[in-house]
C-alpha cells in the first residue's frame, strides 16, 4: 500500500465512531459475569417478563436513567422475587441486587446509574419458582465512574443519609401505588478527583436498603458504585390499610472502588412516612 492510500485508510479509522470500534460485545457477559452470577443456571432472554428502558446515548454518563417495567403481577403463587442489575463494562459491573415480594404489587423499578464506557446494561429477573429472564439495552456513555464531584461536597456531607418519600396523589387499599425514595448521599465511586484538593475521594456509598410497610417487606436492595449521587428509587407496594412505610439505608466505604476485600461499613439511616389509604 503507497503512502498516499495509508493515509486515506488511516484517516478514515481517525474519523470512525468510538461504537465501530467498541461495537455490542458481550464478552465481559460471556466470558466472566454469566458464570460468575448464574453458574450452571439457564436464562432465557426475554422482554415478556421484564423490559428496560435506558437512553441509547446518555445525556450524562453519571445520571443515566434506567426503569425496569415488569409484565407480571405479582401474586403469591407467581411474582418476581429479585432482579439484578449489571453493567458489562464498567469497573465493579454489580449495579444491584433488588428483592420484590407479593406486596410489591408491581416488580417495577426506576432509578440513575453511573455508566464509565459504550456497554449492554443487562436486567435479570428470578422469579419465585427460579426461572431466569434476562432483558438488555446497549448503552453509550463515557465516563459516568469518573465524573467529578459536586463543587459543595461537604455541603452534601451534610445533608447524609436524609430521605424524603413522594407518593402519588389519592392512595387506594390493595392496589399497586408509586412511590419515590430520595436519598441524599454523595454515593462516591472511589474513582472521582475532588476538585478542590485535587485527591481521589475514596469510595462511599449506600450498600443496603429496605423498605417495609408495617414491617412487611416492600423493597430490599443490595447497590454499589454505579448508583449515581443522591439515589433516587421509583418502585411499587400495595397498602393494604393505614400504616407506616419505613426506609432503612447503610452505607459503606471502601479502599478500592473494585474490591470489597477492605471495606467498612458505615451508618444507618431511617425514615417514615404515615400512610392514610
Amino acid at each position: 500500500m503507497n503512502s498516499l492510500k495509508f493515509g486515506a485508510v488511516l484517516i478514515m479509522l481517525i474519523s470512525l465512531p468510538l461504537y465501530a470500534f467498541a461495537a455490542e460485545d458481550e464478552t465481559e457477559w460471556n466470558n466472566t459475569l454469566k458464570n460468575r452470577y448464574f453458574s450452571g443456571k439457564t436464562i432465557e432472554e426475554s422482554d415478556n417478563v421484564i423490559e428496560l428502558d435506558a437512553p441509547v446515548r446518555a445525556e450524562d454518563p453519571a445520571l443515566v436513567p434506567l426503569k425496569i417495567v415488569s409484565k407480571v403481577n405479582q401474586s403469591e403463587n407467581n411474582y418476581i422475587k429479585k432482579i439484578l442489575v449489571l453493567v458489562d463494562k464498567n469497573p465493579f459491573p454489580f449495579v444491584g441486587d433488588f428483592e420484590f415480594t407479593p406486596q410489591s404489587g408491581k416488580a417495577d423499578l426506576a432509578m440513575r446509574i453511573r455508566i464509565n464506557t459504550y456497554s449492554y446494561v443487562r436486567a435479570i429477573a428470578e422469579m419465585n419458582d427460579g426461572k431466569l429472564y434476562m432483558t438488555k439495552k446497549y448503552v453509550k456513555a463515557s465516563g459516568g465512574c469518573s465524573a467529578p464531584v459536586g463543587a459543595d461536597l461537604d455541603a452534601a456531607m451534610q445533608r447524609l443519609g436524609k430521605m424524603k418519600f413522594r407518593l402519588d396523589t389519592g392512595v387506594k387499599t390493595k392496589e399497586p401505588t408509586l412511590v419515590q425514595l430520595l436519598i441524599s448521599h454523595p454515593n462516591l465511586s472511589g474513582m472521582q478527583m475532588d476538585q478542590v484538593t485535587r485527591f481521589i475521594k475514596k469510595s462511599h456509598f449506600v450498600e443496603e436498603m429496605k423498605v417495609s410497610f408495617n414491617d412487611k417487606p416492600i423493597l430490599i436492595a443490595k447497590t454499589d458504585i454505579a448508583i449515581s449521587s443522591d439515589p433516587n428509587f421509583r418502585f411499587f407496594f400495595i397498602p393494604d390499610t393505614t400504616g407506616t412505610l419505613k426506609a432503612e439505608i447503610t452505607d459503606m466505604s471502601c479502599e478500592s472502588p473494585t474490591s470489597r476485600d477492605v471495606c467498612k461499613k458505615g451508618n444507618t439511616y431511617t425514615e417514615t412516612y404515615a400512610i392514610n389509604p
